[in-house]
Order: structure tokens, then C-alpha cells, then sequence
């Protein structure tokens, strides 16, 4: 259904709305008189807070936070600030809502990037590691959810599309180093297309990104590894060598103990993998701070939580 842009609700002050927003807080609380709901709604352009002063207790366990919610209401303002005062709340439908409204989508073109990937596999000369990519990848059902999954939950690339924007960008980063440094160019792309394949499950691609169960106890590396592992084994004599090389690039792609990594990197092309995965991160995560910045005045952006520093914007 058509709905309204949060930042947008200033045009329907003293006005009842229907529209679809995310629950991004909710709190039941005691009032004077009986509970109510204080929530904060909202989509990917702002937020507001909203309230439910009547049967909170009901509405308190029909829906959580991180689900869609259809609201009918009124905008309200209250000291210099917008709410809207809730009459009526439901979970929206799947079919009611897409997620681009909710959570921010690569600006490049998701077909575009496909097809470079494609482009890569297709290149790949060892038709051992070709045979390996192509099981994996032209799985339908397996790459529609690769296209669409985000690759991190805060950090770099948190956005619809931004796991196979960031696997592109690996990979290219890779391609090039293999030429300057004479490198097994195969192993290498092989490396970077393979390196986040388990952040597909790592995260739900609901309205809110978070870790799945899977993604909390296990973490994408080893899920990885495993779906490599166990799609090797379904292709004829995959050659044992070299299937131990390609999970050692995925196994030790982060680098050191400290950042999660399963094992140091011990051929050149893990230490390679390692440099230009953290190079996409890094850039796009600094990128993405940058860009969050919403005064024009500002020198500086927040303070960078990760790497412990600030960044110099004029």
C-alpha cells in the first residue's frame, strides 16, 4: 500500500493517517490511571514517537520491535515536538510492504553487479574452481538472497544489495592485485566471491537488520566453509589440495585472532583477500559515516566507535 515518508508527516499535523512504519522502540508503561505504549516508529527517511493509550496490554504483545506495523492515528504536537496518537495498530502483511522502505538499498545497480559477478566466474580458467562457483551461484533461490543480503548489521555495506556491492568490489580489488603481483588469479577470485557467502544466513533481511541464531553461534566464516565444504563434495574429484587452499582464504579472511578470524593467513593469496576485504570495509564504512553527516557546517563526523577516531570533512 501507498504510505507516508516519515519526514513527511509534518504536512498531516491535527490530521488522522493510515501508513506503515517500522517499530524501532517499544516500552510499556505505567500511567496515572492504567499502562500505555510508548513507541518509535518510523522508516528509512526519519522517526517519530507514537502512543498507545488505550488497551496497551493487548497491543503490548501483538508486535514487536523490528516488525512493520500498519497505524492509524493522529499527528499530533507536543512541545515543538511531532507524535502520533495511535487508535488502531496491526502487523502489516509481507505482501502490504517492500523492505527498500524500510532499510536503504545499494545506490548501484543490482543487476549490474550481478552480472560482473557472473563475468568473473565465467573468466575463471580451473574449471575445477568454475564447476565450484557456478554450483553455488547459479543456485536461484541461493543468489536472490545473496543479491538482496546486507553485508554487515552497522559498520559497512548495511544496506539491501550491499553484500554482493561489497563481494564485487573485493573481487575487483583482487583481480588487479593478482596482475601487479603475479598472483594464482583463479584462487584469488575464487577467495573473494566465496569470502561472505555466509553472511546470507549471518543476518535477517527483515526491516531491521540483525543476527540470526545461526549468524550468533556460528558466524558467517564457518558457514562459509561449510557450504563450500559440502558443495565440493557433491562435484566429481574435487582435487583435495586446492579445496583446503580456498577454505584457508575464507577461514583467515579477517585477518587476526582479535578480529574474529579462524586462521592467520599462511599463503599470499589469503594475505591479499585480507587487505582488500578490509580496504571495501573501511572505505565504505568512513564513506558511510561522511555521508551521515547532516550539518554542512560540521568539520568533524561522530566519533568512529571501531576504529577509535574522528574524520575531517572539509
Amino acid at each position: 500500500m501507498q504510505t507516508i515518508p516519515a519526514q513527511d508527516l509534518n504536512k498531516y499535523l491535527h490530521t488522522e493517517i493510515v501508513a506503515l512504519y517500522i517499530v524501532l522502540e517499544k516500552e510499556l508503561r505505567e500511567g496515572a490511571k492504567e499502562p500505555y505504549i510508548r513507541l518509535r516508529i518510523g522508516d528509512k527517511t526519519d522517526s517519530v514517537n507514537a502512543y498507545i493509550w488505550n488497551n496497551a496490554q493487548h497491543y503490548n504483545n501483538l508486535f514487536q520491535v523490528g516488525e512493520v506495523i500498519k497505524i492509524k492515528g493522529i499527528v499530533k504536537d507536543y512541545k515543538g515536538q511531532l507524535q502520533i496518537s495511535l487508535n488502531k495498530v496491526r502487523p502489516a502483511q509481507p505482501e502490504e510492504f517492500e523492505l527498500g522502505d524500510f532499510l536503504a538499498t545499494t545506490e548501484k545497480s543490482i543487476a549490474d553487479l550481478g552480472d560482473t559477478l557472473f563475468r568473473y566466474i565465467q573468466g575463471i580458467e580451473d574449471e575445477n574452481i568454475k564447476q565450484l562457483l557456478k554450483a553455488i551461484f547459479e543456485d536461484a533461490e541461493f543468489f536472490t538472497l545473496f543479491a538482496q543480503s546486507p553485508a554487515a548489521k552497522n559498520w559497512h555495506h548495511n544496506y539491501i544489495g550491499g553484500l554482493l556491492e561489497h563481494t564485487v568490489a573485493v573481487t575487483m580489488i583482487c583481480d588487479f592485485a593478482s596482475k601487479i603481483y603475479s598472483l594464482d588469479r583463479d584462487l584469488l577470485i575464487a577467495g573473494a566471491l566465496l569470502h561472505d557467502l555466509g553472511k546470507v544466513y549471518e543476518y535477517n533481511l527483515k526491516a531491521v537488520v540483525d543476527f540470526t541464531n545461526v549468524g550468533r553461534l556460528v558466524g558467517h566464516i564457518s558457514i562459509a566453509d561449510h557450504i563450500v565444504s559440502k558443495k565440493a563434495e557433491s562435484l566429481n574429484a574435487f582435487p583435495d589440495v586446492l579445496l583446503m587452499k580456498i577454505r584457508h582464504l575464507i577461514l583467515s579472511h579477517h585477518g587476526e585472532p582479535e578480529k574474529g578470524t579462524v586462521r592467520v593467513p599462511q599463503i599470499i593469496e589469503a594475505i591479499v583477500l585480507h587487505f582488500a576485504d578490509n580496504m571495501d570495509a573501511q572505505t565504505t564504512g568512513v564513506k558511510q559515516m561522511m555521508e551521515a553527516v547532516q550539518n554542512e557546517n560540521a568539520e568533524w563526523t561522530d566519533f568512529d566507535r571501531i576504529n577509535e577516531r574522528y574524520y575531517f570533512l572539509k
